[in-house]
């Protein structure tokens, strides 16, 4: 056993691998670049944030949220972005809402929460 463990110590290299030393460089190269690339994410998030009307959020909570585009919006989402900024005038145009459960409680939300610029918005039945 003692002489084939000696024999195998013999026949490995002692002598330095270069592709070894290219394998680190290549490591570290993709190390930084992976590190320089997420601060650029992370800078780029803060630079170009977009602040969103809370009350968004809130109508789109409110909604039954199927997202099923039966209102020609892409989902509840954009709807909700649509009544909060006025372009949809009528809370109906969502045709799976319910008039107790979904439409009256949207009306009194947006007549009752003004948004950052102080104005409510009327939307109706």
């Amino acid at each position: 056993m003692l002489l084939f463990l000696a024999e195998a110590a013999e026949e490995t290299p002692s002598s330095f691998d270069p592709t070894s030393l290219n394998m680190v460089w290549a490591i570290l190269l993709l190390l930084v670049l992976g590190v320089a690339f997420a601060a650029l994410l992370v800078l780029f998030s803060k630079i170009f944030h977009v602040e969103e009307d809370p009350r968004v959020e809130k109508v789109t909570e409110l909604l039954p949220g199927y997202n099923c585009g039966a209102c020609g919006k892409a989902g509840c989402h954009d709807l909700a972005e649509a009544l909060v900024s006025g372009e949809v005038k009528n809370v109906t145009a969502c045709k799976t809402g319910k008039k107790d459960k979904n439409y009256d409680p949207i009306i009194e939300y947006l007549k009752s929460t003004p948004g950052p610029d102080g104005t409510t918005v009327d939307v109706k039945l």
